[in-house]
């Protein structure tokens, strides 16, 4: 069946929509391999080149001299990675007892959690500092892990999304038949909840990954995040930016991996809370 010419150029519209929204996208990543394949001087023209050139290999090897980027890319590595299942156990468990289970002061602590995300986390920095000095956690990856296991973001989005995509009935008849709560949790909810955990796991190991805030001031320049490495480039009277996204590059591909392999699952959560909205 053919389709109508106003279908036709309906179709062509949106392509072209997609193909410009993804060039607009992918520019900002395709202009940081630019700028860490050419030399400062190429980056100071007024008319800067837009293709790469041949300084990759050279800015590359310069930022492994400069920082010690391959223990930041680990440290980042063990950091991300321990957030990000932390948060993603801890909000699932979470959100599975606010959206399914009856206990008293249910709705006082769900609204405690959702104001909390007004708190700007800045106004903790002093006290946590305080704490982990008294544990004798400073310049220690578990200073900067441990702070981030819980999310009250990452509770309210998995709550939202276990009270649409769960049945209650699913859960009567598991617990009808003798299954404990953990038995529930790990046989129908996780298996239920996997597409939201996987944008879930994705967001935060991003915004860990990304972190420079608090990593800048538990750890230092001895055992550093790829962040707080980044801070170390480009040194000297006059900065190299040539050098900085090289660095930047290299931090920012194990990141373009995490979504590689969880995009599938992303997608697949992403279409079926619209198809639920």
């Amino acid at each position: 069946m053919s389709s109508s010419p106003a279908a036709r150029r309906g179709g062509r519209l949106t392509y072209g929509v997609l193909v410009c929204a993804v060039l607009v996208s992918a520019f900002p990543l395709y202009w940081t391999l630019v700028a860490a394949s050419r030399s400062n001087a190429d980056l100071a023209r007024p008319m800067p080149a837009l293709l790469p050139g041949p300084r990759l290999v050279a800015n590359l090897q310069a930022v492994l001299d400069e920082a010690d980027i391959g223990k930041a890319l680990l440290n980042s590595l063990i950091v991300s990675s321990g957030i990000t299942v932390g948060t993603v156990l801890c909000s699932t468990l979470a959100g599975f007892a606010f959206a399914k289970l009856r206990f008293r002061g249910r709705g006082a602590l769900l609204g405690t959690v959702v104001a909390s995300m007004m708190i700007p986390p800045q106004l903790g920095v002093i006290p946590l500092f305080m704490l982990i000095v008294k544990l004798h956690w400073v310049n220690q990856l578990q200073a900067v892990v441990l702070p981030g296991l819980v999310s009250a973001f990452g509770v309210f989005f998995m709550r939202q999304f276990l009270a649409q995509s769960l049945p209650d009935e699913l859960i009567e008849a598991a617990r009808v038949d003798g299954a404990s709560y953990a038995r529930v949790f790990w046989s129908i909810v996780v298996p239920v909840a996997r597409p939201a955990m996987a944008v879930l796991g994705l967001l935060t190991f991003m915004t860990a990954w990304n972190d420079f805030f608090w990593p800048v001031v538990a750890l230092s320049s001895q055992e550093p995040t790829v962040q707080v490495a980044l801070r170390q480039l480009g040194g000297g009277y006059v900065h190299d930016q040539s050098v900085i996204m090289a660095g930047t590059l290299l931090g920012t591909l194990p990141v373009l991996l995490v979504f590689g392999l969880l995009g599938r699952q992303i997608v697949g959560g992403i279409m079926q809370g619209a198809v639920k909205g």
